[in-house]
Protein backbone atom coordinates (compact mmCIF):
# COMPACT_ATOMS: atom_id res chain seq x y z
CA UNK A 1 0.00 0.00 0.00
CA UNK A 2 1.41 3.13 -1.06
CA UNK A 3 1.29 6.46 1.42
CA UNK A 4 0.09 9.71 0.83
CA UNK A 5 0.97 11.72 -1.68
CA UNK A 6 3.09 14.24 -0.15
CA UNK A 7 5.89 17.18 -0.95
CA UNK A 8 8.23 18.50 1.79
CA UNK A 9 7.66 22.24 1.98
CA UNK A 10 10.13 23.07 4.81
CA UNK A 11 13.43 22.01 6.18
CA UNK A 12 13.39 19.67 8.83
CA UNK A 13 13.16 21.10 12.67
CA UNK A 14 13.33 19.74 15.96
CA UNK A 15 10.22 19.49 17.73
CA UNK A 16 9.98 21.23 21.27
CA UNK A 17 6.97 18.88 22.83
CA UNK A 18 8.98 15.71 21.69
CA UNK A 19 11.13 14.28 24.40
CA UNK A 20 13.56 13.27 21.35
CA UNK A 21 14.94 15.50 18.94
CA UNK A 22 14.49 13.84 15.73
CA UNK A 23 13.53 16.34 12.95
CA UNK A 24 9.85 17.23 12.30
CA UNK A 25 8.86 17.47 8.72
CA UNK A 26 5.72 19.61 7.51
CA UNK A 27 3.83 17.76 4.85
CA UNK A 28 1.34 18.90 2.06
CA UNK A 29 -0.32 16.76 0.23
CA UNK A 30 0.81 17.27 -3.55
CA UNK A 31 -2.69 15.79 -5.60
CA UNK A 32 -4.88 18.52 -2.96
CA UNK A 33 -2.07 21.15 -3.58
CA UNK A 34 -2.46 20.49 -7.52
CA UNK A 35 -6.10 20.77 -7.59
CA UNK A 36 -6.64 23.80 -5.40
CA UNK A 37 -3.91 25.68 -7.57
CA UNK A 38 -5.67 24.64 -10.57
CA UNK A 39 -9.33 26.14 -9.10
CA UNK A 40 -7.63 29.16 -8.44
CA UNK A 41 -5.90 29.69 -11.09
CA UNK A 42 -8.70 28.83 -13.07
CA UNK A 43 -11.40 31.27 -11.36
CA UNK A 44 -8.80 33.96 -11.53
CA UNK A 45 -8.41 33.47 -15.65
CA UNK A 46 -12.06 34.01 -15.64
CA UNK A 47 -11.49 37.59 -13.27
CA UNK A 48 -9.13 38.68 -15.96
CA UNK A 49 -11.03 37.43 -18.97
CA UNK A 50 -13.87 39.81 -18.13
CA UNK A 51 -12.01 42.53 -17.53
CA UNK A 52 -10.58 42.19 -21.10
CA UNK A 53 -14.29 41.11 -22.89
CA UNK A 54 -16.25 43.63 -21.11
CA UNK A 55 -13.54 46.36 -19.73
CA UNK A 56 -14.42 45.81 -16.01
CA UNK A 57 -13.59 44.04 -13.19
CA UNK A 58 -16.07 41.85 -11.71
CA UNK A 59 -14.81 39.99 -8.48
CA UNK A 60 -17.85 37.78 -8.16
CA UNK A 61 -16.41 35.57 -11.31
CA UNK A 62 -13.87 34.32 -8.11
CA UNK A 63 -16.48 32.55 -6.63
CA UNK A 64 -19.42 32.12 -9.86
CA UNK A 65 -19.57 29.09 -12.15
CA UNK A 66 -19.57 29.04 -15.71
CA UNK A 67 -17.17 30.86 -18.25
CA UNK A 68 -13.68 30.33 -19.40
CA UNK A 69 -11.59 28.53 -18.52
CA UNK A 70 -13.63 25.48 -16.61
CA UNK A 71 -12.38 25.47 -12.92
CA UNK A 72 -14.38 22.07 -12.67
CA UNK A 73 -12.30 20.74 -15.19
CA UNK A 74 -9.25 22.38 -14.25
CA UNK A 75 -9.74 20.77 -10.77
CA UNK A 76 -10.39 17.62 -11.41
CA UNK A 77 -7.93 17.23 -14.48
CA UNK A 78 -5.17 18.31 -12.08
CA UNK A 79 -6.42 15.91 -9.23
CA UNK A 80 -6.41 13.13 -11.83
CA UNK A 81 -2.66 13.75 -12.96
CA UNK A 82 -1.62 14.64 -9.88
CA UNK A 83 -2.56 11.35 -8.79
CA UNK A 84 -1.20 9.49 -12.19
CA UNK A 85 2.27 11.53 -11.72
CA UNK A 86 2.78 10.57 -8.08
CA UNK A 87 0.92 6.92 -8.18
CA UNK A 88 1.45 5.72 -11.85
CA UNK A 89 -1.37 5.07 -14.16
CA UNK A 90 -1.86 1.35 -12.91
CA UNK A 91 -3.47 2.46 -9.59
CA UNK A 92 -7.13 2.44 -7.94
CA UNK A 93 -6.79 5.48 -7.00
CA UNK A 94 -6.25 7.18 -10.60
CA UNK A 95 -8.83 5.18 -12.00
CA UNK A 96 -10.89 6.71 -9.25
CA UNK A 97 -9.50 10.17 -10.21
CA UNK A 98 -9.87 9.36 -13.81
CA UNK A 99 -13.53 8.64 -14.09
CA UNK A 100 -14.30 11.26 -11.98
CA UNK A 101 -12.87 14.16 -14.22
CA UNK A 102 -14.55 12.43 -17.02
CA UNK A 103 -18.03 12.49 -15.54
CA UNK A 104 -17.52 15.86 -13.85
CA UNK A 105 -16.29 17.13 -17.66
CA UNK A 106 -19.21 15.09 -19.04
CA UNK A 107 -21.70 16.77 -16.64
CA UNK A 108 -20.16 20.26 -17.06
CA UNK A 109 -21.02 20.49 -21.10
CA UNK A 110 -23.99 18.37 -20.84
CA UNK A 111 -26.60 18.90 -17.67
CA UNK A 112 -25.38 22.26 -16.93
CA UNK A 113 -25.05 23.56 -19.95
CA UNK A 114 -28.44 22.98 -21.30
CA UNK A 115 -29.80 24.21 -17.34
CA UNK A 116 -27.79 27.50 -17.77
CA UNK A 117 -29.56 27.94 -21.76
CA UNK A 118 -33.09 26.55 -19.78
CA UNK A 119 -32.40 29.46 -17.41
CA UNK A 120 -32.03 31.85 -20.33
CA UNK A 121 -35.27 31.03 -22.06
CA UNK A 122 -37.38 31.38 -18.70
CA UNK A 123 -35.15 34.67 -17.60
CA UNK A 124 -36.58 36.04 -20.81
CA UNK A 125 -40.13 35.07 -20.67
CA UNK A 126 -40.26 36.42 -17.27
CA UNK A 127 -38.85 39.73 -18.37
CA UNK A 128 -41.52 39.73 -21.38
CA UNK A 129 -44.69 39.11 -18.74
CA UNK A 130 -46.99 42.11 -17.76
CA UNK A 131 -45.33 44.42 -14.19
CA UNK A 132 -49.02 43.04 -13.01
CA UNK A 133 -48.27 39.19 -13.47
CA UNK A 134 -47.05 37.68 -9.99
CA UNK A 135 -44.27 36.33 -12.04
CA UNK A 136 -43.10 39.24 -12.76
CA UNK A 137 -41.05 40.55 -9.75
CA UNK A 138 -39.15 37.30 -9.42
CA UNK A 139 -35.56 37.41 -9.47
CA UNK A 140 -33.61 36.34 -12.84
CA UNK A 141 -32.58 32.76 -13.03
CA UNK A 142 -28.86 32.23 -12.94
CA UNK A 143 -28.09 31.60 -16.58
CA UNK A 144 -23.90 31.18 -16.52
CA UNK A 145 -23.93 27.43 -15.12
CA UNK A 146 -22.46 25.15 -17.80
CA UNK A 147 -19.11 25.14 -20.29
CA UNK A 148 -19.01 24.86 -24.03
CA UNK A 149 -16.34 22.03 -25.05
CA UNK A 150 -13.48 24.75 -25.51
CA UNK A 151 -14.25 25.92 -21.73
CA UNK A 152 -14.08 22.59 -20.55
CA UNK A 153 -10.93 21.34 -23.00
CA UNK A 154 -9.46 24.82 -21.76
CA UNK A 155 -9.69 23.65 -18.20
CA UNK A 156 -8.61 20.77 -18.42
CA UNK A 157 -5.33 22.07 -20.24
CA UNK A 158 -4.52 24.09 -17.67
CA UNK A 159 -5.27 21.71 -14.51
CA UNK A 160 -2.85 19.36 -16.55
CA UNK A 161 -0.30 21.83 -16.84
CA UNK A 162 -0.71 22.63 -13.26
CA UNK A 163 0.13 19.75 -11.51
CA UNK A 164 2.55 18.69 -13.89
CA UNK A 165 4.67 21.95 -12.58
CA UNK A 166 3.70 21.36 -9.09
CA UNK A 167 5.25 17.81 -10.04
CA UNK A 168 8.20 19.21 -11.28
CA UNK A 169 9.00 21.68 -8.39
CA UNK A 170 8.51 19.38 -5.78
CA UNK A 171 10.28 16.80 -7.01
Amino acid sequence: MRSVTIIRLFTPVTSSSSSSSSPVYYYMNYALISAVVAFALAQSIKVFITWYKEHRWDPKRLIGSGGMPSSHSATVTALAVAVGLHDGLGGSSFAIALILAIIVMYDATGVRLQAGRQAEVLNQIVYELPAEHPLAERMPLHELLGHTPPQVIAGGLLGMMTSTIIYLISH
